[in-house]
């Protein structure tokens, strides 16, 4: 007697031969969007529907008509994605990428740190947990956070969180004595100032391009500060033709794209390792990108509360900006 030979089950995680093909069909039976930021690998910022920074993603959000967000960033931008859309589906490639600085301000702490000033608005950096965004006033991004600070009513306090350092930033360019949660990015944290200044010695013509995030140090030794976005426009732009990049180099690829005679130079570490490439960031492929869409799964989801409270500072902030 013969035993019946069983049927081979498809693996689940078999990856095809052409998976930029495969995502784009995907998208289109799903209805879905890939949503990305400039700090993913160069692959991803070129698979993506939009590819932007923090406020320029959350307006993508707001306006999408897709049935199903894959987010290809870290979790607190997911998060965002469905605050704004609570009735959508929102993937993230993979939900261990998480961010630093927002896990730097846990919600408990916060709610007491708030307690402790009543009186306080609180303007808190996006890049922060749905709990920190519902216990806040407005929500900001560096794009917007000198903006939204000076809309702000001049007699009342102002609680800055989570990052120390654009708080910081914020508080030199608007003049106003706020109240900053003591939080920070680690891949914004680790560039050294002494490299920083070498750089400059070896390139005495180039563009210093810092983002706010980065220690009070680094940013003494930049020709301009801004955003993300801000500072890919100014590259592009400027009739330099050198620049060393303090923030995360993924943004590099795109200041190649746009301007490719010119030359960038990553901000050095204080190590000699990779840490201005952010972790978290990395964690997510064009792989998990194709699994999570034929899947749909890795999820965000979010209790109903939450994301209500969460969802006036954004309106807000997007109001304001």
């Amino acid at each position: 007697m013969f035993a019946t030979a069983l049927p081979r089950t498809a693996d689940p995680n078999a990856l095809p031969r052409d998976l930029f093909g495969a995502i784009a069909d995907l998208k289109r039976d799903m209805n879905a969007v890939i949503l990305a930021h400039y700090y993913q690998e160069a692959d991803i910022q070129d698979l993506a529907d939009y590819l932007g920074d923090s406020l320029g993603l959350s307006q993508q959000a707001a306006q999408t008509d897709a049935d199903v967000i894959l987010f290809a960033g870290v979790h607190f931008m997911a998060e965002t994605a469905k605050i704004l859309n609570p009735h959508k589906q929102v993937l993230l490639p993979d939900i261990d990428a998480g961010c630093s600085l927002a896990d730097s301000c846990p919600a408990e702490g916060f709610a007491a740190f708030k307690a402790q000033h009543p009186n306080a608005l609180v303007v808190s950096y996006i890049n922060c947990t749905a709990e920190i965004k519902a216990l806040s006033d407005v929500i900001c991004t560096s794009s917007n956070a000198v903006s939204i600070v000076n809309q702000l009513p001049s007699d009342r306090p102002i609680i800055f969180a989570p990052d120390r350092n654009l708080g910081r930033y914020v508080a030199d360019q608007t003049g106003r004595d706020l109240i900053l949660w003591d939080g920070s990015c680690m891949v914004h944290e680790i560039f050294s100032e002494k490299k920083l200044v070498q750089l400059k010695v070896q390139h005495p013509q180039a563009t210093v391009l810092a983002h706010p995030e980065c220690e009070p140090p680094v940013l003494r030794h930049a020709d301009y500060i801004g955003s993300t976005t801000a500072l890919l426009k100014h590259a592009k732009g400027s009739d330099r033709d050198t620049f060393i990049v303090a923030t995360e180099p993924g943004i590099i690829h795109q200041m190649q794209k746009a301007a490719p005679e010119k030359r960038y130079i990553p901000a050095p570490p204080t190590t000699n390792c990779a840490c201005n490439e952010c972790p978290h960031m990395r964690l997510n492929t064009v792989e998990k990108i194709y699994l999570a869409l034929k899947n749909r799964t890795p999820e965000v989801t979010l209790p109903p509360d939450t994301c209500q409270a969460a969802l006036k500072p954004i309106q807000r902030m997007l109001e304001m900006s």
